[in-house]
């Protein structure tokens, strides 16, 4: 019977928005209905917000249940933008109209700039500046965020230019604000129980486009003492750490307690949950990354030593980190309370080795050479997090394909928040953005800042001042943009266009082709470096510039170059840099690159129908 006059009700409503009087017909049929059956219905998800406005403004009746503050509003809201309600309380009074119009206007306004980016930056990487238009934009950030995460889950293989520029926006806003709330972290006093947020940091920096939280991972790891009291329990079903709460920083003084504590640990940790040194795959960023940790159990010494202190601390024993050379170790104190200790009062714990216990000569076993008492130490957070960001920056330095040099960008950026003056590091990112050839003026601010902190610098400053400022030069001296006609007479041996999925004849990977020359436009040194003169018609014939499935950019000879027959799509980060769609056998250019090589979608359209039609006439043969 409800759903009956429901059902006749919303037959109504879309009525409505034609009426010009509340006396028009069937308005008072909906208008008695009980207020809770109207609501549902103005609730249902059947009305956009364009309904609701109209509805509302038929009759009082209807005006007072649509109010701003009231669920008809908070309904549109939410089926609009699902993941922003995390963001209200159930307590807060909230205007719930007026967000709903404060986030269509920060969405069009994020489409409107992330529209503007490939004419602006198609050309060059985008630097830090070009941001500010959107850190100028008026509203909650959480909006801006919100509709570029909007714009990333698209369905389908169009938009490809839009998502690529999404995907940097979304990055750099995410990563300035990770850096803020790193360095305000790291102004405050030490703290020996935030090791655990100071990792999370990291963890977020450098993986901004994640869905990383310290609460999120802190319940992981709650579920874990979980299991080790459960285990405990069985050990000691009086021991004390069975009764601390969520939140409490007590401490269990007697070792044998502490023992019991550790030695549960061991059992969950490593026999029930599977948890490992990553031996086989030691030089992979994944192990420093703290969520990555949790879900793939495994990690390097630090990583799983944070692990290990942040379980131990939260059932009462004060385990301490030891920056030791080689081998992150944690230390557990086995002398008296208040009596002067040396570092054989201290046992120290292996996390990465299974949990195993260590004394000061295992230590040096373990290592394989003898060290200073310095170095059994304790340290504070930010030696830590320097430890940490040293293995990402060491990482990164080993990037081969990586041509965007992420990684060593990101623990550069961390590095410096941490230690700004750091001379060798700050001269590393200049020829770093040197390299790149991205935001040259920030190129020079680094070197001031370099020339100022070390004068002794100068040679290594000087050099690359003069190229920084050639580069500049050469940028403001461009006129136009090169367009490359296939009909032109010096073209007439490129067969192949841009969009094209190829496959290299020597080296099998699959790619799409960006760009062209007539000829191998690169130097004598490059050309004799790839040996190019062995190829049958050397240098004298078309080179493609080719985004590679492996995330590399490559520069291939015509003659090592065949079509794909059985396309697929390229897997490359700079693919919606060039083309705005993948049709299922080739890739279409976006705006920019189509102003360059204007006659290449035509040629495209032929090519692909040629190959398939051969393909079929092979296959009903």
């Amino acid at each position: 019977m409800a759903a009956a006059v429901v059902d006749s009700a919303m037959e109504v409503v879309p009525a409505l928005a034609e009426e010009a009087a509340p006396e028009a017909a069937g308005l008072s049929c909906l208008v008695n209905l009980p207020g809770e059956v109207l609501e549902y219905i103005l609730c249902s998800g059947s009305l956009t917000a364009a309904d609701i406005g109209r509805v509302s403004s038929t009759c009082r009746r209807l005006r007072e249940l649509c109010q701003s503050s009231g669920k008809v509003w908070k309904e549109q809201f939410r089926v609009r933008w699902p993941s922003l309600m995390k963001h209200y309380s159930p307590t807060d009074y909230v205007n719930w109209l007026e967000e709903y119009k404060v986030r269509q206007k920060a969405g069009l306004e994020a489409r409107k700039i992330v529209a503007s980016f490939s004419k602006r930056f198609f050309s060059e990487h985008v630097p830090c500046n070009g941001f500010s238009d959107i850190e100028n934009l008026e509203g909650p950030e959480i909006f801006f965020e919100d509709e570029l995460v909007c714009i990333l889950n698209m369905e389908g293989r169009k938009a490809l230019t839009w998502k690529y520029y999404a995907k940097k926006i979304l990055y750099y806003l995410r990563q300035q604000k990770i850096l803020n709330n790193l360095k305000a972290f790291l102004q405050q006093p030490d703290d020996y129980e935030s090791y655990l947020e100071g990792a999370v940091y990291i963890d977020q920096y450098c993986n901004p486009l994640s869905d990383i939280s310290l609460k999120d991972i802190q319940a992981q790891i709650d579920s874990i003492v979980e299991l080790v009291c459960k285990t405990l329990r069985g050990i000691n079903c009086r021991h004390p750490s069975l009764g601390f709460k969520a939140g409490e920083s007590s401490m269990i003084m007697e070792i044998e307690l502490q023992s019991q504590v550790l030695d549960a640990m061991n059992y969950v940790l490593y026999d029930q949950l599977k948890f490992k040194g990553n031996r086989m795959d030691y030089y992979n960023a994944l192990n420093l990354y703290m969520h990555q940790v949790l879900i793939r159990r495994t990690g390097i010494p630090i990583s799983m030593s944070l692990l290990y202190l942040t379980i131990a601390r939260q059932l009462g024993v004060p385990l301490e980190p030891v920056n030791f050379p080689s081998h992150f170790l944690l230390r557990w104190c086995q002398g008296a309370e208040g009596a002067t200790l040396d570092i054989f009062d201290y046992i120290y714990i292996d996390a990465f080795g299974k949990g195993k216990q260590l004394t000061v000569k295992e230590c040096e076993y373990l290592i394989g050479q003898h060290v200073t008492a310095a170095l059994y130490g304790v340290v504070n957070v930010k030696k830590v997090l320097q430890r940490m960001v040293g293995n990402l920056l060491s990482l990164g330095k080993r990037e081969g394909i990586d041509q965007s040099y992420q990684l060593l960008r990101d623990s550069l950026d961390l590095y410096l928040a941490m230690y700004p003056d750091q001379v060798q590091l700050l001269l590393l990112q200049a020829r770093l953005y040197f390299h790149l050839g991205i935001w040259p003026e920030k190129v020079l601010d680094i070197l001031q800042h370099i020339q100022t902190l070390d004068p002794g610098q100068h040679g290594a400053v000087g050099y690359l001042v003069q190229h920084t400022l050639e580069h500049i030069e050469r940028k403001k001296e461009e006129v136009g943009v090169e367009v490359k006609l296939r009909s032109d007479e010096k073209h007439r041996d490129v067969c192949y266009s841009i969009g094209l999925i190829m496959k290299h004849k020597r080296y099998g990977y699959n790619c799409v082709i960006y760009g062209w020359d007539p000829t191998c436009m690169m130097g004598h040194e490059w050309i004799r470096n790839m040996n190019v003169h062995s190829l049958p018609h050397g240098h004298h014939q078309p080179f493609y510039n080719v985004l590679v499935e492996d995330g590399s950019c490559r520069y291939a000879a015509q003659e090592n170059l065949e079509y794909n027959v059985e396309p697929q799509e390229i897997s490359h980060p700079d693919v919606g840099r060039y083309f705005s769609e993948f049709t299922g056998t080739h890739y279409i250019p976006n705006a920019e690159l189509e102003i360059r090589y204007p006659e290449d979608l035509e040629f495209v359209y032929e090519t692909v129908q040629n190959i398939y039609s051969a393909k079929k006439e092979n296959i009903d043969e």
